[in-house]
């Protein structure tokens, strides 16, 4: 069967499931659309969670990261797991004994302060929208291959399917439907993985392959590709970070704005109580961890075929011939990911870092006259299958995988959005007497709004996918997650401290963001070169979310000393938020 077929009835498939999900599950209250009721399962809200964290970035963008930079880009994995156990630990339990339905909600009363509420909102939205562009992004990575259009149409093919379930189910649809994304991401993430490390390793466990024995060589794997890169001028793939101070805070940055992240605290606010919460929490890492332990593996053996398939003999081999190049090649090169430019006019595939001065003599004597072969790192795990010759039903498989992975989240967060304009801002500030309909009304019209955004902002994204998520995860470390940690945690933080301190941490994080990748992510309108030779003491934009969360802190406490403190009753809402004993209802009060 053709290919093009086996890919259209693995992601048909897919899209039947989620969408007929969503007409089951439709939403027919505010109650419903928010948090499911608060009626939901803890392994089924652990699965959601799940399909809600490993978004685009994870499925798609982390192996291709960590594939390209070798050891300095397991930040991702550390700065991404240790943030889940940061919220599971210091904010899910507590949040949801508060029970509200949103985080705007919840800082706005804990604060008393409309004013605050709507700061949290404006954070939310920076955070969320910048979010969502890399899932966007991704999805039209995913559907300009194996849809075989562009990736603009990819891109709108996807809004599309993202406007059908999650503005008609809500909550309930969507924790549903992330379920059933969850089972296709996972399956679609390991059996390859699974097929790979038996070809490389003999070794059927992805995890302990990436640390086995290369057959075909009979050095261990990483000796073998750490090998062939370095003989091409690449990196070593093991080598250490020279910048710790950077890598500190990019971990740190992705930690606390994981637990900052909206769209997944709100998931904690559909269980029926807090025990549930934790139970929810620990299932959640269980099926995460699944794709996190597999991810480094991934990466690892995807970097090793990619440079064997262009190198069959060894490097110091002749490469490929451009008109022998593999149909997986082929295919992506019309997608505009792959790139082939013969300098030299051999008709080969040269591919090195032209950037290595020590390796120039070397390129040179070998006739080469600079790198011939571009891709974008989003392609490596979608990818994958192809180049290690696995069956044309695991490359569907993977395709329904990667798409899956796109839209849960992408639907996770358009519902943070559109919650926190219909009930923070229309419910809370505008039209305090608006109807449950027109509330709902409400949260569709601005869902729907978020999606046209996120579809025109995705088409010209400021990075890889996981790139532009990491800026979201520090826009959300120096906004949200120092205003709710000071919430549960202190008593003294006062409305003015609080605003004070979103607005600091939210400001200058968004300006060293914009100085280096432009105003608002506009092309062209940066101030400085994204360079580490132009980085404030070395800190990368991805790194700042760290910083401005100390900003944040600082500016909150010295604010809060400097004025009255909280009302008395303000102090004892905290002192018995400490306790997560029982929960109330998420309620529309």
């Amino acid at each position: 069967m053709d290919q093009f077929i086996i890919n259209l009835l693995f992601v048909g498939g897919s899209f039947a499931l989620y969408i007929g999900i969503a007409i089951w599950a439709k939403a027919g209250s505010t109650s419903d659309f928010y948090v499911a009721s608060g009626g939901v399962h803890p392994i089924t809200n652990g699965a959601a969670i799940g399909a809600d964290w490993m978004s685009a970035a994870s499925f798609i963008s982390m192996a291709g990261l960590i594939a390209a930079g070798g050891y300095a880009n397991s930040t991702f994995l550390m700065g991404w797991t240790g943030g889940y156990v940061l919220l599971a630990m210091l904010l899910a339990p507590y949040l949801r004994k508060f029970g509200k339905f949103t985080v705007p909600e919840f800082i706005g009363d804990r604060f008393y302060s409309k004013n605050a509420r709507f700061v949290a909102v404006a954070c939310l939205i920076v955070a969320s929208v910048t979010y969502v562009i890399g899932q966007m992004a991704g999805a039209g990575v995913a559907f300009s291959r194996f849809l075989e259009v562009d990736s603009t149409t990819g891109l709108m093919i996807a809004a599309v399917v993202v406007f059908i379930y999650a503005v008609m189910g809500g909550m309930k649809g969507i924790t549903y439907t992330q379920v059933a994304q969850y089972c296709v991401l996972i399956i679609a993430y390991t059996i390859p993985a699974v097929f790979i490390s038996l070809q490389l390793t003999g070794n059927p466990l992805p995890p302990l392959g990436l640390f086995s024995t290369h057959v075909e060589s009979g050095v261990p794997l990483l000796e073998k590709l750490d090998q062939v890169i370095t003989d091409l001028g690449f990196r070593d793939y093991t080598a250490d970070v020279d910048n710790k101070l950077n890598m500190v805070l990019f971990t740190l940055s992705l930690m606390i704005g994981t637990a900052g992240l909206p769209h997944v605290i709100i998931r904690f606010f559909t269980v029926p109580k807090v025990a549930d919460a934790r139970w929810s929490a620990g299932w959640a890492l269980v099926f995460i961890a699944l794709l996190y332990l597999t991810a480094p593996a991934v990466a690892s053996m995807a970097r090793l075929n990619l440079m064997t398939t262009i190198y069959p003999e060894g490097v110091d081999g002749q490469a490929i011939q451009y008109d022998e190049r593999p149909q997986w090649i082929q295919e992506w090169e019309v997608t505009g990911l792959i790139q082939f430019n013969d300098k030299n006019s051999d008709g080969r595939i040269q591919f090195y870092n032209e950037g290595n001065a020590d390796f120039a003599e070397e390129a040179a004597s070998r006739g080469w006259e600079g790198n011939e072969f571009t891709y974008n790192n989003d392609i490596l795990v979608l990818a994958n299958p192809e180049i290690a010759n696995l069956p044309g039903w695991v490359v569907g498989l993977i395709a329904a995988g990667g798409l899956a992975a796109a839209l849960s989240t992408a639907a996770g967060l358009l519902l943070a959005i559109s919650s926190a304009v219909s009930h923070d801002l229309i419910k809370g500030a505008f039209k305090p007497d608006i109807s449950e309909k027109g509330e709902l009304l409400a949260a569709r019209i601005s869902m729907a709004a978020a999606i046209v955004v996120a579809t025109y902002l995705g088409a010209n994204p400021p990075g890889f996918a996981a790139q532009v998520v990491a800026l979201a995860f520090g826009i959300a470390a120096a906004s949200l997650f120092p205003a709710l940690m000071m919430g549960i945690f202190s008593k003294r933080v006062n409305n003015k401290g609080a605003i004070a301190g979103m607005l600091a941490g939210l400001g200058s994080t968004l300006v060293y963001i914009f100085i280096f990748l432009g105003w608002f992510f506009i092309p062209g309108t940066n101030n400085l070169a994204n360079t580490p030779d132009n980085w404030l003491l070395g800190i990368s934009p991805l790194s700042f979310g760290a910083v401005g969360a100390m900003i944040n802190f600082a500016v909150a406490f010295a604010v809060s000393n400097a004025t009255e403190e909280p009302p008395v009753e303000i102090q004892e809402l905290v002192e018995s938020v400490r306790y997560p004993r029982g929960a109330g209802g998420a309620t529309g009060h």
